[in-house]
Order: C-alpha cells, then sequence, then structure tokens
C-alpha cells in the first residue's frame, strides 16, 4: 500500500501554523512526512514551524524565500512545486494554513489512490463549526465552500486534494506565472488526463474569518486571476448578463416593475441555491448577509476578470503584505 507524503506552502501564517501542523501529526492514516514549505515569514511562522519539528519528527519545513512576491509571480505554486519535488511518497495530499483536518481526513481523501482505483481525488472545504462569521457563511458558496462536513461536494481546491506524484509530473506541475487560482488551472490540466475521485467527509475545516470587505477582496483577487489566465469565460459572461438584467429592470421601474421582480426572483436563486438545505436555522442577519453578497458577486467578478484579462495585474494576497 502507497505511503502518502502532506505538503502545503505558507506565508505569515503564525495564527494557523501550530493548529495545521497538529491535525495533520494527529491523523488515523500517519503520513510519511509532512513538508511545510516557508516562503520568508517575518511573523513567528518559522520559529513555531523549527519548535514543532522537535516534537513531529516527521514534519520537514523549508525555508525558500523564492516562493514569495516579488521572487516569484506565482509564489503558492512555486511552494507547493518545492514541497512535492521533495516528497518521498508516490502519493501527495495537498494542504493550506487557515484550516485544520479530521482525524480521517487522509484515509478517506487517499482512500482510492492508495487502492489503485484513481489517480487524482478531491475532498473540498467545509466552514469550521468552530469558529465562523456572519461573513464566512454569507460568502462560503460563491467560494465553493460547504457549510456541512456531510455535504457533497464536486469543487476543487488545494485545502483538500491528492495526487499520485506522477501525474503532477505530467502536467507539469503547479502553475508559477499565477498568483491566484493556481489550484483551479491545475484541476484543469490534470482533468485533461484523468477524471477526479470525489471522495466522502473529507474535507479540510477552513476558518477564512471573514468580513464583508475582506470577502469581497477575496473574490477580487479570485477574478482578476481568472482573467490573467484565460479562464471560466463562462463565469464572466453569467455575470455580465446579471448585471446588464440589474440595469435593464432598474431603468424600467418607472414603467413596469415585473422586470424588477423577475431579477430579485433570479437573485434569491443564485444567492441560495447550492446550499439552502444547510442554511436553514442560520439567523436573519447570515440570510440578509447571503442576499447582499450574492448581489455583489456579479458586479465584482465582471469588472475584475475584464480587468485582469486587460491588465495582466494581480492585486497581492494579504500575507505578502507583512
Amino acid at each position: 500500500m502507497s505511503s502518502v507524503s502532506v505538503v502545503a506552502t505558507v506565508l505569515n501564517e503564525a495564527g494557523d501554523i501550530d493548529r495545521l501542523v497538529t491535525s495533520l501529526m494527529a491523523q488515523t492514516l500517519a503520513p510519511a512526512e509532512v513538508i511545510i514549505v516557508d516562503g520568508g515569514s517575518n511573523d513567528g511562522t518559522w520559529e513555531r514551524l523549527q519548535a514543532a519539528k522537535t516534537k513531529y519528527p516527521r514534519l520537514i519545513p523549508i525555508r525558500d524565500e523564492s516562493c514569495r512576491l516579488p521572487n516569484s509571480a506565482g509564489p503558492i505554486s512555486r511552494g507547493r512545486n518545492v514541497a512535492i519535488a521533495a516528497a518521498s511518497s508516490d502519493v501527495v495530499a495537498c494542504v493550506d494554513a487557515g484550516c485544520s483536518y479530521p482525524p480521517d481526513w487522509l484515509e478517506r481523501l487517499t482512500a482510492s489512490i492508495r487502492g489503485g482505483e484513481s489517480e487524482y481525488a478531491l475532498g473540498g472545504s467545509c466552514l469550521d463549526p468552530e469558529q465562523r462569521t456572519v461573513w464566512d457563511v454569507a460568502s462560503a458558496a460563491f467560494f465553493g465552500v460547504k457549510l456541512s462536513a456531510d455535504a457533497k461536494t464536486k469543487s476543487c481546491t488545494a485545502r483538500s486534494m491528492a495526487f499520485r506524484k506522477e501525474l503532477w509530473r505530467r502536467v507539469g506541475g503547479f502553475p508559477e506565472d499565477i498568483l491566484l487560482g493556481e489550484d483551479t488551472v491545475f484541476d484543469f490540466k490534470v482533468r485533461a488526463l484523468v477524471a477526479p475521485t470525489f471522495e466522502e467527509r473529507a474535507k479540510a475545516l477552513y476558518r477564512p474569518r471573514h468580513t464583508l470587505r475582506s470577502a469581497l477582496g477575496q473574490m477580487a483577487r479570485y477574478a482578476l486571476s481568472d482573467g490573467i489566465a484565460g479562464i471560466r469565460p463562462a463565469r464572466l459572461l453569467r455575470n455580465l448578463s446579471r448585471c446588464l438584467l440589474e440595469i435593464v429592470a432598474v431603468l424600467l421601474v418607472g414603467r413596469t416593475v415585473i422586470p424588477l421582480l423577475c431579477v430579485l426572483v433570479l437573485e434569491v436563486y443564485y444567492a441560495f441555491r447550492l446550499d439552502w438545505r444547510d442554511l436553514r436555522g442560520s439567523s436573519a442577519r447570515a440570510l440578509a448577509g447571503r442576499m447582499l453578497f450574492s448581489l455583489l458577486v456579479p458586479w465584482v467578478v465582471a469588472w475584475n476578470q475584464i480587468k485582469g484579462t486587460i491588465t495582466k495585474t494581480n492585486r497581492t494576497n494579504p500575507q505578502n503584505l507583512s
């Protein structure tokens, strides 16, 4: 049976790194090694990794300052590629800071690969039930994040992703020329070769701790990256169409409110279609937040995806501002 290496890349994640490492070291399927590449943190993350190494011999911290801006156009991808290249196992699982992992996560995520049934597996992510803000709940569906660990997912995220190392080589690794959305581009390349297996209950427990501003900022950065990479044109057209429909409906209010009512019904559908069952019992504030966020999404996505297509310039991520 194949051993599994777990890899991550981090930068200035002092508030989350201990929880990440502790959860990975408590897996029912013990990883052969946990390789964490630090891109040159200055907030104590590297020191915490060094301290954790004395407690967990299977932890391998690597400090590589080429895995940060401005030393790499795609520092997250580069960090992952450095970690995967150093991995000794044939099977590799990717994780992210900002997440923790249930004890059976690695066993569930890699079951089909270790059993020879698959080369590529995705687990998805859900909000950590212990700490979630109103805006985490409001924005979750638009980032492919589920509200429940039991929810079915078809989303691709490197927060919970596993593959054979040979498959990673065949697609040329994670793309080092883009800042964000690198896991989406990697997923597109992999799916051209093999079909993914979506593993049940193999989700990362994610703690984004969003405010409205930070959630919109993340959406803007992802849309910019899509524009730069030239991917998901259908998403751009869908969001542009929503913007135009809203404009037309408002302009026609003086004559008839029917178009506006139709747009509101459509927007309610977009806001709640993906996870309405898991939203039952949520606070009125969370439901109102979801509706507001949904109304803002098409404008943020359309503007920033077009901007990325034209300028080919990314906004930095918060860690690189430290």
